[in-house]
């Protein structure tokens, strides 16, 4: 008997040894809980703020690299786009003087800050054409010191740039593309959205963006003026290799344009008139605007007036039409200096 036993035991031994991992395995991949949902499935997008920031910990930092090298080189980059800034807006600013009562203009302090702008994402395109495309989400909230000083008949007026915030997405672009170092002909940068923008106005001591109304005025000029520059079909091209090597456009044709007349212009004077003229160009042209003659006291003048524009890129460029009174010519003098 004890041998017959111990049979028994290694034969249910080895059958019921497979017969449970079977069963087992059969229970694990085909039961299911009652209570177990299917998860929700949500874009990023969608997150709040402090449901963005509870998972922030467990999004990997993809561009890290960027920003701290940007962060390590910003002391640098600081005084260099500085300097850019000083060199192109005083040709500028010198335009001016001696006119419309202007006697000087120039900068008391010109620093971007200690704050450098981050880079939240990169999105890179795929073309066929000869050039790179990408698209960063910049976002820059700095502390910049720029002290403007300009003297008006015998009154010095002094503006302070000051706790600035830009939020943008502008899409690069690196064409053509040459065997030649650094392998791109330029840079054409646009805005594909309007940018956000904030930033303190000191003037005589006090923040003159406090007001709520003169506020909302400067946010709508500068949106509107930020949008008829570089928002896209509008670019900023920077030329980075000579024209020998092919990156120069050349002119593809000539658009023949006929300012004949306008109606029921603005009343700018305060007789109740305006003396109208217009200004054409096409965008992405860095040739001087042509301008038609001035209508004086009319507000439904005729020019009749032709002007020859050379196309460079016809599906890109923009025919720019703007209509200017020219005694408010100061007040657009002064709009782009602030």
């Amino acid at each position: 008997m004890g041998f017959v036993g111990s049979l028994l035991g290694i034969i249910g031994f080895a059958i019921g040894i497979p017969v449970g991992l079977l069963l087992g395995f059969f229970l694990f991949i085909y039961a299911e809980p009652a209570d177990v949902e299917d998860p929700i499935v949500r874009p990023i997008d969608e997150f709040d703020t402090s449901s963005l920031l509870d998972i922030l910990p467990e999004i990997p930092l993809w561009i890290d690299w960027l920003n701290r090298m940007i962060s390590y080189m910003w002391p640098y980059l600081n005084k260099a786009i500085s300097g850019i800034i000083r060199s192109t807006t005083e040709p500028m600013f010198s335009k001016y003087t001696d006119t419309f009562q202007i006697k000087s203009v120039e900068f008391k302090s010109l620093s971007l800050g200690t704050l450098p702008p981050t880079f939240h994402g990169i999105k890179v395109h795929e073309t066929n054409e000869n050039e790179l495309v990408f698209e960063p989400a910049v976002r820059w909230a700095g502390n910049p010191n720029v002290t403007l000083v300009f003297q008006l008949l015998s009154l010095e007026i002094t503006l302070q740039l000051v706790d600035i915030q830009i939020f943008a997405a502008p899409r690069v672009v690196l064409k053509p593309l040459v065997p030649t170092f650094p392998c791109f002909g330029s840079i054409v940068v646009s805005l594909m959205e309007k940018p956000h923008v904030d930033f303190g106005l000191n003037f005589l001591g006090g923040d003159i963006m406090a007001i709520p109304s003169l506020y909302q005025y400067i946010q709508d000029t500068i949106r509107r003026q930020v949008a008829s520059l570089y928002l896209w079909p509008q670019t900023f091209e920077i030329q980075i290799l000579a024209g020998s090597v092919g990156t120069m456009k050349k002119p593809v044709g000539i658009l023949q344009v006929k300012v004949v007349r306008a109606l029921n212009l603005l009343k700018m004077d305060l007789l109740g008139t305006s003396d109208p003229y217009v200004k054409l160009s096409l965008s992405g042209d860095r040739l001087p605007s042509k301008k038609t003659s001035i209508k004086m006291k009319n507000l439904n003048p005729e020019w009749n007036e032709d002007f020859k524009l050379t196309v460079k890129d016809p599906q890109c460029q923009v025919l720019q039409l703007h209509v200017y009174d020219w005694e408010k010519v100061l007040y657009f003098v002064l709009l782009l200096i602030f």
